[in-house]
């Protein structure tokens, strides 16, 4: 039997009149009360075709202005599409934009009950789960404060706070976990994931590739209005990120991986457990690493090669270099000299990460040139952090009490 959906995105298309100008709007007025599309408007989406089953988890990321938004509100009947249809199924619950639906002269006491009536929440239901909306939001005494005065972080808290309680069948987030203190955060995504767990349907928009890969199994690519991809998060967050660093590379006058000819050192070439180019490479958890780098010379002085590990979120893991190590180049080309560096087990718990190699001057002391490459670890774990550190427990038989 196939999994129930809960929304679906059937050629989906927005478009936006141009009303910049006194005479666009007026032209917008006349179409619209005349029943006639526009011509002169903007395309915010085109061809949308989107599907979520009940169960899933699923990031929707992009840059800024590639149509995430809309793509949500479309979802939540905020907004009617242009073209297409949108259907959903089950409750659902969204946190848009901040302090949406939320009234800034009334209190918070006052903006719970208003919003709990439009969740679905009867009075004996509100009553009954008002301690537990307070404890999640942990506002103080500000419950009482008109909600012009909260800060944006709280305003989060308190709408957050209302979905915690309601447990929609669906729930549609869009940047929740940029806002607010990091207790909170963490808060937020242990609900996530207890959400999840207990077979709950989740859409998440978010910048943060790290959240997006923790929360997610799937991920959806929204690029100038239209899917570029979707599938497996660790492939889809990839290909974003290759995107991103291309795009960076490209603004700074040159391609990822590309020489440097203005640089004293920079890095001709990367290997990574054989392979070289800009896709990923995926180990097993425990499994080795071997890099191998050619770091050019403009002058012919011996360089310092220093690798670096990040989690995928920007997190430093580890880094050496081999001034530090006290080592040496493998060998002397003509391209440059060659490093080669080996993790016999890279014990980095499942996740995405990036190796990024540099070059660095003679003396170890100036950075001259950096190539990165993302790098996938598979497998279980339920270990936390960044990595698995060996280790034993001294305990008592099985079955025996502690003496």
């Amino acid at each position: 039997m196939s999994t129930p959906l809960l929304a679906a995105m059937r050629g989906v298309s927005k478009s936006f009149p141009r009303v910049a100008r006194r005479g666009e709007r007026l032209r917008a007025l006349g179409a619209l009360l005349a029943g006639r599309e526009r011509l002169d408007s903007t395309a915010v989406l085109s061809g949308i075709d989107l599907a979520v089953h009940r169960g899933e988890s699923l990031g929707i990321i992009g840059q800024n202005g590639a149509g995430k938004s809309t793509l949500l509100k479309l979802l939540t009947g905020v907004l009617a599409p242009t073209t297409g249809t949108v259907e959903t199924h089950g409750s659902v619950a969204a946190l848009l934009e901040l302090g949406a639906g939320f009234h800034p002269e009334f209190t918070g006491a006052e903006n719970i009950a208003m919003a709990a009536a439009l969740l679905g929440f009867g009075e004996g239901e509100l009553a009954a789960r008002r301690e537990q909306i307070l404890a999640f939001a942990d506002i103080g005494r500000y419950i009482d404060e008109p909600v012009k005065h909260y800060s944006s972080g709280m305003v989060v808290r308190l709408g957050f706070a209302l979905v915690a309680a309601r447990r929609p069948d669906l729930l549609i987030t869009d940047e929740v976990l940029a806002v607010g203190d990091e207790a909170f955060q963490r808060k937020c995504i242990r609900w996530m994931e207890d959400f999840l767990g207990g077979g709950g349907t989740m859409l998440l928009v978010s910048h943060s590739m790290y959240h997006v890969q923790k929360l997610c199994r799937h991920a959806c690519w929204i690029h100038a209005g239209r899917i570029e991809a979707q599938g497996d998060v660790h492939e889809v967050t990839q290909r974003y990120l290759a995107f991103q660093e291309r795009r960076i590379a490209a603004d700074h006058g040159r391609e990822p991986g590309a020489v440097g000819s203005g640089y004293e050192f920079h890095v001709a070439s990367m290997a990574v457990n054989g392979e070289t180019g800009e896709l990923p490479i995926a180990i097993d958890f425990g499994d080795g690493v071997e890099i191998d780098a050619l770091i050019a010379s403009r002058d012919g002085r011996e360089p310092v090669f220093a690798l670096g590990i990040h989690r995928a979120d920007g997190t430093p893991v580890y880094g050496c270099t081999s001034e530090i190590d006290g080592a040496r180049p493998l060998a002397r080309e003509a391209g440059g000299f060659r490093f080669r560096l080996r993790f016999d087990s890279l014990n980095l718990l499942p996740g995405s990460y990036f190796l990024r190699a540099h070059s660095q001057d003679s003396e170890g002391m100036r950075l001259f040139d950096t190539v990165e490459r993302p790098l996938v670890v598979r497998g279980k774990s339920r270990d936390f952090g960044l990595v698995r550190l060996a280790h034993h427990w001294e305990s008592a038989g099985q079955g025996d009490p502690p003496q």
